[in-house]
């Protein structure tokens, strides 16, 4: 759930201003010209021209999540918990993320691969907690994974002495790196309920803890306990809209989640999924006016501009800015600056998830994630899921749309199928070209006997600007890596 106050640009972004010819590259300087103006903020875009391009594209075989033996499918056998009442379930396993080195590869802890994914009870969608699963390294099946259980203690958010963490209802997805002293630093996002009689609005924060790890024997891991639990950021309301700007808007989706670590020069950052703030373009009418947020040329603008104007999505997309956010932290985890988005979707979507960005072959490459149902591009239909990527030459950017619009990979499967699958998140290897993509499959609570589940992982080659599906690379449910 999400929600939001609109806050009104200023007068100054008039039609008469200026803009110039251009996708997604930052502009310096402005003409006049009666077509709108051309403001990039200083950040890269997602434009409507890249998504417009989309339909006709996914349809080539280098785009399309793989097909999947819906009978191979297994639940993980190790996701076992408890329901409300202490009685043993089986649990759903959704959004998952790897236990990464700085340089985004996956990391050796004493011989294992460690995962962290939210889970709960299939009855309950508010049962959303992280678990800790772990499998030996040079195991690949989905039996191999064995599960430490809660990463928390029910209470561990009360003992924090945090004011916004004493609110935290559910734990949303994030990010966990081996630091340089072998310690497990886990970032999560703290949600709140929404409780308006409280003034709860289910805010999202962008947390971190460090979690501590033992080996019991030879063959297991432990959760022993958590230290340095702490809120980092929750939106500054200039670079990222905050759930106080947002909470009175009807239909506004609010975003502020998913962080993920990565280093760079030896300095250390966050990268999440927002939605922007009122100084790099903010939602509302006045943004149909800003010719960026298009890309493509004038005559592009002008016709997509009034069928927008004219189309039942334009309550959406008047909403719609998200956004891939950047923050520095200090070298104890907390906030040391805030950046300017890397990214943002004016116009197109509110809701770009699981930010992931790493460095490979002297590139920086960045993804997300979304859902055509959240989109206001025609052609993009309500069961199209994409990841979305963009490459540059740095960290912060610019960034450039792969493939030239962006796409990397398409699904359209009903999502009552059971090999439905979402959350695709891309594991860089340590040798080569080649990602491994992780996601999971099937809907929570959709069927008796299936569950969410890891998803088969398959094999994607980057080249440059270029990306594209490896033929017959499906591997097994939750496989990590290809080069141990």
């Amino acid at each position: 759930m999400k929600f939001g106050r609109r806050v009104k640009q200023t007068a100054a972004l008039a039609l008469a201003a200026a803009f110039l010819f251009g996708g997604t590259g930052h502009v310096s300087a402005k003409q006049k010209d009666n077509s709108g103006i051309n403001e990039t903020y200083g950040i890269s875009h997602l434009t409507r021209y890249n998504m417009s391009k989309i339909p006709d594209q996914q349809k080539n075989e280098r785009f399309q999540v793989p097909k999947f033996d819906a009978s191979t499918i297994k639940n993980l056998p190790s996701a076992i918990g408890k329901d409300k009442d202490g009685n043993k379930i089986d649990l759903d396993v959704w959004d998952s993320w790897p236990l990464q080195n700085a340089d985004g590869t996956v990391a050796n802890y004493k011989g294992y691969n460690i995962v962290f994914a939210l889970a709960g009870d299939p009855k309950v969608s508010s049962d959303t907690f992280i678990y800790l699963f772990y499998q030996k390294k040079g195991d690949t099946s989905i039996d191999s994974w064995k599960n430490a259980g809660r990463v928390f203690n029910a209470d561990d958010h009360l003992k924090a002495n945090d004011p916004i963490l004493k609110n935290q209802a559910e734990e949303w997805s994030g990010s966990a790196t081996l630091t340089s002293d072998g310690k497990v630093r886990l970032f999560y996002t703290d949600r709140h309920p929404w409780d308006p009689d409280k003034k709860l609005y289910g805010k999202q924060t962008l947390t971190t803890a460090q979690i501590n790890l033992s080996q019991p024997d030879a063959d297991s891991l432990k959760v022993d306990g958590i230290e340095d639990l702490k809120s980092i950021f929750d939106g500054d309301g200039k670079y990222y809209q905050n759930v106080d700007q947002s909470f009175n808007v009807d239909g506004d989706n609010h975003t502020f989640r998913d962080p993920h670590y990565v280093e760079d020069n030896g300095h250390k950052y966050l990268v999440f999924e927002a939605n922007t703030g009122t100084d790099v373009g903010y939602q509302g009418d006045d943004q149909f006016d800003n010719r960026a947020f298009y890309g493509g040329d004038n005559e592009f603008f002008q016709k997509e501009r009034q069928a927008l104007l004219d189309s039942p999505k334009k309550k959406l997309a008047s909403l719609a800015n998200g956004a891939l956010g950047i923050i520095e932290l200090n070298d104890d985890y907390s906030l040391k600056k805030v950046m300017k988005p890397l990214l943002a979707s004016n116009t197109v979507t509110d809701e770009i998830e699981r930010a992931n960005v790493f460095k490979m072959n002297g590139k920086w490459y960045l993804f997300t994630d979304s859902r055509g149902a959240k989109m206001t591009i025609d052609g993009i239909g309500d069961k199209d899921v994409y990841m979305l990527g963009f490459v540059s030459d740095s960290l912060t950017g610019e960034y450039r749309p792969l493939n030239d619009t962006g796409l990397v990979l398409q699904m359209d499967l009903n999502q009552n199928d059971v090999t439905w699958s979402y959350s695709h998140f891309a594991v860089p290897q340590q040798h080569g070209n080649k990602v491994v993509i992780t996601s999971y499959m099937t809907n929570r609570g959709t069927f008796n006997d299936h569950h969410s589940t890891f998803a088969p992982s398959f094999q994607v080659k980057l080249h440059g600007s270029n990306s594209s599906v490896i033929k017959d690379s499906i591997l097994e449910q939750g496989q990590l890596t290809v080069d141990d």
